[in-house]
């Protein structure tokens, strides 16, 4: 007799259109014979949520497991993610080690990390139980804090590693470093350590450019640098990559990676980031282009558009 298959359901528990969409996802599951997997209290949440919608064919199935008590990381197929980037981010952080790809259905509002939108819900758990995806591997960071010269923290990062000023009023001054050399010091809010993936969240926002997830790089934004040099960088991906905290400094800082994993940065503390050995893993429904997504994702103009014969032809 063969082993269940067993599938993660991670979901954003306060909101009820997620609540609504993860019941949906576990009726479908079970009813093709797939076993539903969920972290304790997520479970808990949807438990209440199913019997508030008594009566009204929300029934959750008894068939659920919880996850690291029913059931091992190492059983799970795949990762289905019902919420916006930050849920996307939570399961990136629960199955990494397990590389248990990730298939994100957005329920928030840019959603650029997830492969379908709501309505496309019942499609994305009909290509999952049919397996019918592919997995695509996404640079990650390994982000380590030395202090007096003595490893203090170790983290990693699918989006970013950024340091940061703690308090609003005053600056955080810096020194960059690339490839054990130093290129820059000055004063600033911050900087923003991105993969290709993080190019289109924090970095975006901060000005810095967008990079096709294809392209292996490390991308370097600073943050309101006081500094005639304090453009962006694109670096190549086996740069490490430091930023310490100058013993001039008036404040602390603080490390943040995809804005879940925190450490306290004092004066004098250094953060060395460098492209991690351990992807996290994206399966994808859709043959579409990056291309494809930057437009639809931020709404961008492309009318008036007619490109090549070849293209026509294609289509």
């Amino acid at each position: 007799m063969s082993a269940a298959r067993k599938v993660l359901l991670v979901t954003h528990t306060r909101r009820p259109e997620a609540l609504a969409a993860a019941l949906e996802t576990c009726q479908k599951l079970v009813g093709a014979g797939i076993v539903p997997v969920m972290l304790a209290a997520d479970h808990s949440e949807l438990l209440s949520y199913s019997l508030e919608q008594a009566g009204a064919g929300s029934t959750l199935p008894a068939q659920i497991e919880l996850l690291e008590r029913d059931c091992a990381l190492t059983e799970l197929e795949v990762a289905m993610v019902l919420g916006g980037d930050g849920t996307i981010l939570k399961a990136a952080e629960i199955v990494r080690e397990a590389e248990v790809p990730l298939v994100g259905i957005n329920l928030g509002h840019v959603g650029f990390l997830a492969e379908s939108e709501r309505d496309g819900l019942a499609e994305a758990v009909e290509r999952v139980v049919a397996k019918d995806y592919v997995v695509k591997e996404r640079m990650t960071l390994d982000v380590r804090v030395f202090v007096e010269g003595k490893e203090v923290f170790q983290t990693w990062a699918l989006n970013e590693a950024t340091v940061e000023k703690s308090e609003r009023e005053r600056m955080l001054e810096v020194v960059v470093e690339v490839e054990e050399h130093p290129l820059s010091s000055f004063g600033c809010d911050g900087i923003v350590i991105a993969t290709p993936t993080g190019s289109t969240a924090y970095a975006f926002s901060a000005g810095g450019p967008v990079v096709w997830p294809s392209v292996e790089a490390l991308l370097m934004v600073p943050l309101s640098a006081h500094a005639l040099f304090a453009r962006p960088l694109v670096i190549k991906p086996d740069a490490l990559v430091a930023v310490e905290v100058l013993q001039r400094s008036a404040g602390h800082g603080v490390l943040w990676c995809d804005g879940r994993r925190t450490w306290e940065l004092p004066p004098g503390a250094r953060v060395e980031v460098i492209k991690s050995e351990k992807p996290v893993l994206l399966a994808r429904l859709r043959n579409s282009t990056f291309t494809d997504r930057l437009v639809k994702k931020f709404a961008l103009p492309v009318a008036g558009w007619r490109g090549s014969d070849e293209t026509h032809k294609a289509e």
